[in-house]
């Protein structure tokens, strides 16, 4: 602590000691009470609002070469209730416990909440979606998986919230801004799921090991997106599918759909960054599902 510090710091406490009780009635304050704690002033006011006595107490701490009052407040109670008599609280046992990682838990207080879950949201016009998800380990976020689909301003809220949520508690989270309305719709939905014990770790012993939550996108760490699209006139349209973007459609006589041929587009990477030339590492990555051999024709479902 620098000597000026020091300095502002027994300034401000002086000020406040030689007051008089005009000067302090001016602010609207009246001093009730002072204690002095190792080297930290308490002030204890009273001022009347609405014809209520509020009792308020403040104390100085330095920080940062600042000197800083801080207050707190205490109950204010109406007369009404000032003069009832009391009466002891009968049956109640606490809250509730919840599972949490093969627990039953009385969650009371942030550290109590622990588990792995998912939340989905949406912003105002519904143009975008997210989905959102936590490991949380005794309150604190330690994985943060963020998917997003509809938007393409989306993804780059994504990549910051990704930064922003760990080291997080729940708490500060759902009362932090996620860049995007969809993660912040999201992160409450998942908020609400943890926090009433509705996780999928409720009852898996010490819960799941951090990196669970890559699980989700499977192999080639891809997020799983189905892309249809059909008319009246034309018909339904494949663009992708979890396997990977579809490259043809497979129709039967009757021009229904009979199964579809794909290429994934994750696997092509891992190939190519493996040596593979490009036109091995998308043979390497094709595949078909469904009776694609008995098609009658296979067509483009982006061109044809």
């Amino acid at each position: 602590m620098s000597k000026n510090s020091r300095e502002a710091a027994k300034s401000a406490e002086s000020a406040i000691l030689r007051m008089a009780p005009a000067e302090l009635q001016r602010l609207g304050l009246c001093l009730e009470s002072k204690k002095k704690l190792t080297n930290i002033w308490i002030f204890f006011f009273r001022y009347e609002t609405m014809g209520l006595a509020v009792m308020t107490g403040g104390f100085g701490l330095l920080s940062n070469n600042y000197y800083i009052i801080e207050r707190s407040y205490h109950m204010i109670y109406s007369k009404e209730v000032e003069e009832m008599c009391t009466v002891a609280q009968g049956v109640h046992h606490g809250c509730a416990p919840i599972p949490e990682e093969a627990k039953w838990v009385q969650a009371k207080e942030v550290k109590d909440i622990s588990g792995l879950t998912h939340g989905v949201g949406w912003c105002a016009p519904q143009q975008g979606a997210c989905k959102l998800t936590l490991n949380v380990k005794e309150g604190i976020i330690q994985e943060a998986l963020v998917e997003t689909i509809g938007c393409s301003g989306m993804t780059h809220s994504a990549a910051m919230a990704s930064e922003i949520l760990p080291g997080l508690t729940v708490m500060e989270a759902l009362n932090t801004d996620l860049v995007c309305d969809a993660i912040n719709t999201a992160m409450r939905e998942l908020f609400l799921q943890i926090v009433y014990g509705r996780t999928q770790s409720a009852f898996s012993e010490d819960g799941l090991p951090v990196g669970a939550g890559l699980e989700d996108l499977g192999k080639g760490l891809r997020s799983q997106v189905g892309t249809m699209y059909g008319t009246l006139k034309k018909g339904p349209r494949y663009l992708e599918m979890a396997e990977g973007y579809v490259t043809g459609i497979a129709l039967d006589e009757n021009d229904e759909i009979i199964g579809y041929k794909f290429v994934s587009l994750g696997k092509m990477t891992d190939f190519i960054k493996k040596g593979d030339d490009p036109n091995t590492a998308y043979e390497k990555a094709c595949g078909q599902y469904g009776r694609v051999d008995d098609a009658a024709k296979i067509i483009d479902p982006r061109c044809e």
